[in-house]
């Protein structure tokens, strides 16, 4: 009986194991197989559509030309032109409203043979290009918020809105890596100035973007965070060695490439340790974009050049020329070419005379076809036009911006716990506002929850004399967004500095961490980064103040020698 059941055991537990094991032989072979049959079902179409194509409509595909919704009639004629004659891949869009842009966008597919791919670069939201439409932070106010779940949120909104408008591919998100104070084009538009603070913002970014099916594009390769000078101006030099440049600049990427992400946008840079030709933008460089980007670094994404009529390419060579060497660099998709016409015939006769092999074409317009797959194209319906606008303006948007702001605003001092007031201790507060921004939410707020006394900016004698019979004094610094690079004036800097030392400051700055740089803050008694001039910034900072939210922003990027990277009082 006792060897029975042994064996009865035996048998079953033989059984289960064989189900194990077939179980486990269908859950390997079952993701297998609808990942190739996804792949496959790409590769049919564009193979479909590539052998059906001239050789004129196999180089349009290369180029994405400039589209602007707010321009007359001519510019919409041009427009069908090229797609008509020169087959165009795609546009990117610039100023101009979204039923315009989505007008236009279902126009110009219409008479498309393929569908063409649609790029905007809204790096804070649809707002940095177009009316009617949404606002995000900046990128340097996201690198203050500790909780990355956040910046995929506003990924993935980002995302929904570009898809709602028709839109595939956001040029977005700026990786480099802001470690020179004073570069005048990247600034705030990075997440900070360290490498990995920079890296798991961008990723979160990337993530919620692309899980809306519309393409990331990080930028701007090899790394434009520590210039001197701006691209669409002149041609900046990275001076760096290429071991400094691997170890800083080409991080964020690699990391972003390692989890697939679907475009890079190569800078018009020049880098002597990278490119040993003197002077070749990096644009131009095929051992930046095809031996460093495509080989060592072996990304298999698109790979976009930043806008060709930048003066950092443009300088170099002539318009349709410029085309030309950065495809042969190793670029796929050529960005604002000034004369995509003349770019696609002098391709065309590299291509006839063997400059140009067959190999070299196909492998970027096979890419270009697959990302189009990849976005929905090949079942492509038109924008619906109607409550457009509704649905680019829905609350998810404002609930959004507003938990950013929340988790953004860092505080630096708080010197014999100021922060949060005492309402029931301080009886007498003034309140003096500098810059050139306007302050109307932020002292509403302030008058919500005590009574203030607007006390003007005056010649300092008499400014400290008004002051003498106050508790406490909020002092704000308030600068509108365009010029949030620009440092606090001398002058201003040292009015702030000698009411500090006569009253108990509270110092909030309304503008970006390098605004207030040139700032004392030995005397003040609680410093407050707001990051942004806007209303939603202007009442957080004072429902924080007031000790209705707490301070959870960290600084992205130091402040001289004073605040370091990573500071901020979090409660």
């Amino acid at each position: 009986m006792y060897i029975n059941k042994i064996l009865m055991i035996t048998k079953n537990l033989l059984a289960f194991f064989v189900l194990l094991v077939i179980v486990s032989c269908q859950q390997k072979t079952t993701t297998p197989t609808i990942a190739i049959q996804k792949i496959d079902h790409s590769k049919t179409w564009v193979d479909s559509i590539y052998k059906n194509m001239s050789l004129k409509e196999k180089v349009g595909q290369l180029f994405m030309v400039a589209a602007y919704s707010n321009r007359d009639a001519k510019h919409l004629l041009d427009l069908k032109k090229l797609v008509n004659k020169h087959a165009i891949g795609g546009l990117c869009f610039f100023q101009g409203g979204p039923v315009r842009q989505a007008t236009i966008t279902n126009e110009l597919q219409k008479v498309s043979k393929v569908p063409m791919l649609i790029g905007i670069d809204a790096e804070w939201g649809l707002k940095m290009r177009l009316d009617s439409t949404v606002r995000f932070p900046y990128n340097m106010t996201l690198g203050a918020v500790t909780d990355n779940a956040i910046i995929q949120k506003l990924g993935k909104q980002q995302g929904d809105n570009c898809k709602r408008l028709g839109i595939h591919i956001n040029f977005a998100p700026v990786v480099d890596i802001n470690t020179n104070a004073k570069n005048p084009i990247i600034g705030v538009r990075s997440y900070g100035e360290d490498r990995q603070l920079v890296t798991d913002k961008a990723l979160a970014f990337v993530k919620g973007l692309e899980s809306t099916g519309v393409l990331a594009c990080v930028k701007h390769f090899p790394g434009h965070g520590d210039t001197h000078s701006d691209s669409h101006k002149t041609l900046p030099t990275i001076s760096f060695t290429a071991k400094r440049i691997d170890s800083v600049e080409l991080y964020p990427f690699k990391k972003l490439f390692e989890y697939g992400v679907g475009s890079v946008m190569v800078a018009h840079l020049n880098v002597p340790s990278l490119e040993s030709e003197e002077g070749v933008p990096s644009s131009l460089s095929r051992a930046i974009v095809t031996t460093l980007l495509q080989e060592k670094l072996n990304y298999k994404g698109l790979v976009i050049t930043d806008a060709l009529n930048m003066k950092g390419a443009s300088n170099f060579k002539k318009p349709g020329d410029i085309d030309l060497a950065a495809f042969i660099a190793g670029n796929d998709i050529l960005l604002f070419s000034e004369d995509p016409v003349k770019a696609i015939q002098l391709i065309m006769t590299a291509y006839e005379k063997g400059v140009v092999t067959e190999d070299r074409l196909a492998y970027s317009v096979k890419k270009i076809l697959t990302s189009k797959y990849q976005v929905g194209l090949a079942g492509y319906s038109p924008i619906v036009i109607e409550n457009l606008v509704s649905d680019l303006n829905k609350a998810s948007n404002n609930a959004i911006y507003q938990e950013l702001s929340l988790n953004a605003i860092t505080l630096l001092k708080n010197r014999d716990r100021n922060m949060p007031f005492d309402l029931k201790s301080v009886e007498r507060v003034a309140y003096v506002k500098f810059g050139d921004g306007g302050n109307t939410a932020f002292l509403s707020a302030l008058h919500k929850n005590l009574k203030v006394d607007v006390v003007l900016d005056k010649e300092i004698g008499a400014l400290l004399m008004n002051l003498k019979k106050y508790d406490r004094v909020i002092v704000s610094y308030h600068r509108r967004n365009y010029r949030l690079t620009k440092k606090i004036p001398s002058h201003i800097t040292e009015k702030i500095e000698r009411i500090a030392k006569e009253n108990t400051v509270t110092f909030v700055s309304f503008s970006s961490l390098y605004t207030v740089s040139k700032l004392s803050f030995q005397d003040i008694a609680a410093v407050i980064i707001a990051y942004e001039n806007s209303r939603v910034f202007q009442e957080n900072a004072a429902a924080i103040i007031f000790g209705e939210n707490k301070f959870k922003g960290r600084l992205p990027a130091s402040i001289n020698k004073v605040f370091a990277q990573g500071n901020g009082m979090v409660e």
